[in-house]
């Protein structure tokens, strides 16, 4: 014989729970004369066949058909039925949860105006209120099947993530901007999600942008950036790669000669190699030999017999980077990009990459 449920509540010593279901492990059985115990600050909402039907709010209820009307239609329940029901319980907690924390699992991938594409992190806190229990339990527990307040964070964690990803790819800024634009942004986001947090039954009460940040990749271009200080000039970024290859070259273990002629290569191919990708991105311009490096009065150069190029493959690995970067930042055509990409890859196989 199932136990009735005589007296039903539930005392949230944290404060913390936003939802909490009894039975915890689905339907119970009630009967008409049943008490229902309602603490201060919450709302108890009937709840059965994934439909919230009757309210009741603070206080001591003995249940009858008077205050459950919507169940008594529902079930066909008399006034002096003792006939066990099967229903649930969820208490709704009706305070205003502040210092909700929300924060993106991965990186997000969007469009830059100075890097092209980043990654970047963002974290931040939000605060909310149930504004209609009713609705609340419906969309909540009687859609997502959801009835803990773990999985309630849970939901509105990824719900704010996935419109602020939105948010972020529609700035069209660059992320160097962003950090003097969080207030901006976040009320931005708070109205953008005020729609979503009502659909629910909650209302967005605040929400705050606390930080913004790239990964560690995209903070290695930033510092790369500022290292040279015109990332946007190709000739000035292959002088940059040329004279980070000197370093390479003079830190090479091999030393002596071929560190002289590095140096001296460097320098010659940073300024040549970038004259051969200007030229090579004009339409219809075939691309100008590297220029050759200097001789160095000493160390004199090994002879050339082991076959070696004007160009290295890290050299040519930078020229087609640095296609990728005017691709993606629109500074040449489709058509250009696969041209070009092609003759680089070509290089780059001739040289056993």
């Amino acid at each position: 014989m199932p136990r009735i449920i005589d007296v039903v509540e539930f005392m949230d010593e944290s404060g913390r729970e936003i939802v909490h279901r009894e039975p915890q492990g689905g339907p119970g059985d009630f009967r008409l004369g049943s008490q229902v115990i309602v603490r201060q600050s919450q709302t108890a909402v009937f709840f059965r066949d994934g439909q919230a039907l009757d309210l009741f709010g603070p206080g001591r209820h003995t249940l009858d058909t008077l205050n459950l009307p919507i169940l008594a239609s529902l079930i066909g329940l008399v006034t002096s039925g003792r006939t066990p029901f099967p229903a649930e319980v969820v208490f709704v907690n009706m305070r205003q949860f502040i210092d909700q924390k929300w924060g993106t699992p991965e990186p997000i991938l969007v469009r830059d105006q100075a890097f092209g594409m980043v990654r970047l992190r963002a974290f931040g806190s939000y605060a909310f209120q149930v504004a209609d229990p009713r609705h609340f339990v419906n969309a909540i527990a009687g859609q997502q099947g959801v009835f803990t307040t773990n999985a309630v964070q849970d939901y509105l964690r990824s719900m704010i993530v996935q419109r602020f990803t939105d948010i972020i790819g529609g700035l069209h800024q660059s992320v160097l901007d962003m950090a003097g634009q969080y207030s901006e942004l976040s009320t931005h986001a708070r109205s953008y999600l005020a729609d979503d947090f009502r659909a629910l039954g909650l209302t967005l009460s605040a929400f705050y942008t606390n930080a913004i940040t790239p990964t560690e990749d995209t903070q290695k271009a930033i510092d790369e950036r500022s290292s040279m200080g015109a990332l946007g000039d190709l000739d000035q970024y292959m002088k940059f790669k040329a004279a980070r290859a000197m370093g390479d070259a003079a830190n090479n273990p091999a030393g002596g000669a071929s560190t002289g002629v590095g140096l001296g290569a460097g320098i010659g191919l940073g300024a040549g190699l970038a004259g051969m990708m200007n030229q090579a991105l004009q339409p219809g311009v075939p691309p100008a030999p590297a220029a050759q490096p200097q001789p160095q009065p000493t160390p004199q150069a090994p002879p050339a017999s082991s076959g070696s190029t004007s160009l290295t493959r890290a050299q040519v690995q930078d020229a087609i980077d640095i296609l990728d970067l005017r691709f993606s930042k629109g500074e040449i055509s489709e058509e250009t990009y696969n041209r070009m990409m092609s003759k680089w890859e070509t290089r780059l196989k001739e040289l056993g990459g």
